[in-house]
């Protein structure tokens, strides 16, 4: 059965993002679709994180953070960075470091790199607003991987509530 409140969400146009991190030793990155750009002057994207998750505190460490926008036949990498518990989500990626260290994907169709400016309460997640330090588009002629096309692959239907009457 859908869940209809999580249906209505999904209308809100999302892309699917590896956001990469590290806290220079350790490198690691996690799938997101709360990503959105947040400002012009100067350019800011904020990320909505789960301060629970293991790679939390290599963002809170180094402040910095990178964005790695998939294409649209891009759903099993999408997967793979989503998978908790993996010990090495990097292993078997071809990626590089940026000027900032964070994980760069050579597959991605762009990327932006970002040094954090302020991380605000948002509910259960954390809301990381970042300044654009670089960013580079690798393939303008491909489509973005959108939030809608992933349908349940992260089980989130499960947090949405029944309905929105009180």
């Amino acid at each position: 059965m859908t869940n209809g409140v999580a249906e209505l969400f999904k209308r809100v146009s999302l892309g699917v993002y590896v956001v990469g991190v590290t806290d220079g030793h350790r490198k690691s990155a996690f799938t997101a679709a709360w990503v959105t750009q947040v400002s012009f002057k100067p350019l800011m994207l904020a990320v909505s994180v789960n301060p629970h998750s293991s790679t939390f505190p290599l963002l809170e460490s180094s402040q910095t953070f990178s964005v790695n926008v998939l294409a649209e036949e891009q759903i099993e990498l999408a997967r793979h960075f989503g998978t908790p518990g993996l010990p090495d989500k990097l292993a078997g990626i071809d990626w590089h470091s940026g000027s900032s260290g964070c994980p760069l994907l050579r597959q991605a169709l762009a990327w932006f790199e970002c040094e954090v400016t302020g991380i605000y309460p948002a509910g259960d997640h954390l809301l990381v607003v970042g300044h654009v330090t670089g960013g580079h588009l690798q393939n303008r002629d491909v489509l973005p991987l959108t939030y809608r096309d992933t349908g349940n692959m992260d089980g989130a239907e499960r947090f949405y509530p029944a309905s929105l009457e009180a």
